[in-house]
């Protein structure tokens, strides 16, 4: 096989382990999955009922313009239907942007650590990287224009930022737009929109109008609690969503999936809750860190990255131990930290119990 020379030095994605794999090896009834940033409520119950409920044409292909959800979309957004790009969950427009855009002739700039897609799939397409450390765990975005180049082809933006949580004020991220030439795509990655609480945060959609360059990616896999779902969307002028449709699957989202969304969307207080249940749970993780001493990133999200008093591997194990499956920041460019999902009330008493109990055992 002519495998392409990059995947030598490439691995395979390695997801999580499972709540069912982990009651198995250790021996235990109760898990909680606190380490991929799912919503800990679940769904909204007008999906839950449109589920029991839903007769839908399973043997005929689905609209591939998801014409029920794009309109919503548009509405919600106040933009033409013609601005937004499905795609199956943010990964896969990643994926599309990457191989539209991206190749051995083109440069690329994306922050470090930051979500692994966009590197990944500007490796595959051959492309010249640079990544931009963070700089106070916030992207330094001086750096970003300092990078630029006449090869550049786009630059990523993960904000808020994962893993750190991190949110780029509004006004810094303008005033970056502004000096970033038209040619180059600016992505705004915005998985974590929902759980912003900042009253200052601007919502960037509304920023197409002054920067027709930027492309907005959302998802219904987080705040919407529709995860297993796949659908993602990108918001941008007709004339990138076009192109990128050019590259885009015909059938890329499931008639299920996308008549599940379009069921979420209409509900507004759903998200509303989850954001301010969120924003309680997430204090109690903010006031557990400063009562130990230990440091936590400011987080506009539903996860937080949090220190250790150990290799970040070992304490994710210790907690694995206990019930509490979390991501440890050896894999995500963050060692001495592990990410937390913020769960239930519930989950995160227990969970901060046996942070504790690791805290005592590793001698802080």
């Amino acid at each position: 096989m002519q495998w392409k020379n990059v995947l030598s030095t490439m691995k395979p994605y390695k997801p999580g382990r499972s709540i069912e794999e982990v009651k198995k090896t250790y021996r235990l009834d109760n898990v909680a999955k606190l380490a991929s940033n799912e919503n800990p409520y679940g769904c909204s119950s007008t999906v839950t009922e449109f589920l029991m409920s839903a007769a839908l044409p399973f043997e005929i292909y689905p609209d591939g313009h998801g014409a029920t959800l794009r309109t919503k979309l548009a509405r919600k957004h106040d933009v033409e239907e013609s601005s937004i790009l499905f795609g199956n969950g943010s990964d896969e427009i990643i994926s599309i942007i990457s191989r539209a855009l991206l190749d051995e002739n083109v440069h690329t700039i994306m922050p470090t650590p930051s979500f692994p897609q966009y590197a990944h799939n500007a490796k595959i397409e051959g492309a010249n990287i640079t990544e931009i450390p963070l700089k106070d765990t916030y992207h330094d975005l001086n750096d970003f224009i300092g990078a630029i180049n006449d090869r550049t082809s786009i630059i990523w933006v993960c904000n808020p930022n994962n893993p750190t949580g991190s949110l780029i004020p509004s006004d810094e991220l303008e005033s970056f737009l502004e000096q970033v030439p038209e040619n180059i795509l600016v992505v705004l990655d915005e998985a974590y929109f929902e759980y912003v609480t900042d009253p200052e945060h601007v919502d960037s959609i509304t920023l197409l109008d002054r920067f027709p360059n930027i492309l907005v990616l959302r998802t219904f896999s987080k705040a919407y609690g529709l995860a297993s779902f796949r659908i993602g969307y990108a918001v941008g002028s007709s004339k990138i969503i076009t192109e990128l449709n050019k590259v885009r699957n015909p059938f890329n989202n499931n008639t299920l999936a996308v008549a599940v969304a379009s069921e979420a969307l209409d509900d507004d207080g759903f998200i509303e809750k989850c954001r301010k249940l969120n924003e309680i749970q997430r204090e109690r993780y903010k006031s557990f860190a400063f009562e130990t001493g230990l440091h936590m990133f400011d987080s506009e999200t539903n996860f937080v990255l949090m220190e250790v008093p150990t290799d970040a591997d070992e304490a994710s194990e210790f907690l694995l131990q206990h019930g509490y499956i979390v991501r440890s920041g050896n894999a995500l460019g963050t060692p001495g930290f592990v990410r937390i999902t913020i769960g239930s009330e519930e989950q995160n008493t227990g969970l901060l119990e046996a942070f504790t109990l690791l805290l005592q055992e590793k001698g802080r």
